[in-house]
């Protein structure tokens, strides 16, 4: 009787000892978890430094001068149907047979829609200078397309005297004329001398 009462008081020391471990186990375990520091999770994706500096765009240089194209004005004893095809949204005279492209010039139109578009002729009057004095301005190598001499194709501006206006060449690729069609010097000659009388000139934004 007595070894099963020492038994029974080994079971519960046994139990006792298991319930403290637990215990302490618990208590190990929770310190841990409150001592460990915390994790914040982060993207592995590195953003790429935004440049500090700001892309260069190039403006390009119009010689006014020369033609506006590194190759020869088209034979037009080739192209016996050539038109004169102006766009007043870029900026351009397309020389053209039919819908091919023979040559591109740069161009300044009118300054508020002052250049009628629509369909025309070369006509008759063209010269090699003029200076209109209530504009104060005038130009070299003139061929008129509408109007008998009201608009015309000419160069880039010139003074009373005869000299080139710099400020007002510069502008040629934007609006800038009164309603005539502004030209490269060049450009300009080479309409003056070899498209003839009747070709047809279209006018389009």
């Amino acid at each position: 009787m007595k070894r099963f009462i020492k038994m029974q008081q080994l079971a519960i020391i046994v139990v006792l000892a298991v319930i403290l471990l637990g215990l302490s186990y618990h208590h190990i375990v929770s310190a841990k978890q409150t001592m460990a520091p915390q994790v914040t999770s982060t993207s592995t994706t590195k953003s790429k430094p935004k440049s500090t500096q700001k892309a260069t765009v190039q403006k390009k240089t119009i010689d006014w001068r020369a033609p506006s194209e590194n190759k020869a004005y088209p034979d037009l004893k080739q192209h016996p149907h050539v038109w004169l095809d102006v766009s007043q949204g870029k900026q351009r005279v397309y020389v053209k047979d039919g819908n091919t492209v023979l040559y591109t010039m740069y161009a300044s139109t009118g300054m508020n829609n002052t250049t009628p578009n629509g369909t025309f002729t070369i006509e008759a009057e063209r010269g090699k200078s003029f200076f209109n004095k209530s504009l104060n301005e005038g130009a070299n190598y003139w061929t008129s397309w509408s109007g008998h001499g009201v608009y015309l194709f000419h160069s880039v501006p010139t003074d009373a005297a005869g000299n080139y206006n710099v400020t007002e060449a510069e502008k040629l690729g934007h609006k800038a004329s009164h309603g005539c069609v502004r030209l490269t010097i060049a450009d300009a000659q080479w309409i003056n001398t070899y498209i003839p009388y009747g070709t047809k000139v279209v006018v389009h934004n």
